[in-house]
């Protein structure tokens, strides 16, 4: 697994800070519905190359225009929000631990009108009793990078990042899609974090990559994993 002790606290780890950013959205809303915060990743355009990417994979494994998804870390709703605009018309639903992320994500919904098509619901997904049932597609847009932050360890001992895995396992269908995008986590590391016996890497999205000291990289990677048998 990867080791993340060398990976230092921030309070982008903290459920105080995501409350705190997520009550000043809401009241920014609530004075201007048009302000419904901000959008992770908009200067590499990554919310929308994942929504191209199932767009471009409906027919594979489990992404049909039907299928269930969830969004683990869901903040604001808006990649969700953004999916039900193109032509995924199933079960949408955003997880967050912050209660202040469902408030603004719900009010947003049903400032919209799309209440009756995406929910959200407050959650801790490390909770062992936590088991809101199986999706075909499970999204993640920079949740493992924040709760990598946060220093939290499972039973006293296991990291969060150590068990990340898990959670999405019990969460995905047989042959249901995880799709992760990363700023803290190369491609290879992401591989490392997440494969396991049963969710193996699929495809990877492209990015622009940068070439510095010989070595090229780049900023932000995605990659999806299908759970097999």
């Amino acid at each position: 697994m990867q080791d993340t002790a060398d990976l230092s606290t921030s309070k982008l780890g903290t459920k105080k800070y995501w409350d705190e950013l997520y009550a000043l959205e809401l009241e920014n809303f609530r004075r201007n519905p048009q302000d419904t915060g901000d959008c992770w990743f908009s200067d590499s355009d990554a919310e929308q190359k994942m929504i191209d990417f199932l767009v471009d994979n409906i027919g594979a494994y489990r992404i049909t225009e039907d299928a269930s998804v969830v969004d683990l870390g869901t903040g604001n709703g808006h990649l969700l929000f953004e999916l039900h605009e193109t032509e995924f018309q199933g079960k949408l639903v955003g997880i967050d631990y912050s209660e202040e992320s469902v408030k603004l994500a719900t009010n947003i919904a049903e400032a919209t009108g799309v209440e009756d098509f995406i929910s959200f619901q407050q959650a801790d997904i490390f909770n062992s009793g936590w088991n809101p049932g199986k999706f075909d597609v499970v999204l993640d847009k920079g949740t493992l990078d924040a709760i990598s932050l946060s220093g939290m360890k499972i039973n006293g001992k296991l990291d969060v990042v150590d068990v990340y895995a898990e959670v999405v396992e019990k969460i995905l269908r047989k042959d249901g899609i995880f799709l992760i995008t990363s700023c803290n986590f190369t491609q290879d590391e992401l591989i490392e974090i997440m494969q396991t016996e049963k969710l193996k890497p699929w495809k990877a999205i492209k990015y622009p990559v940068f070439q510095f000291g010989g070595v090229q990289g780049a900023t932000i990677c995605s990659i999806a994993f299908v759970k097999q048998d």
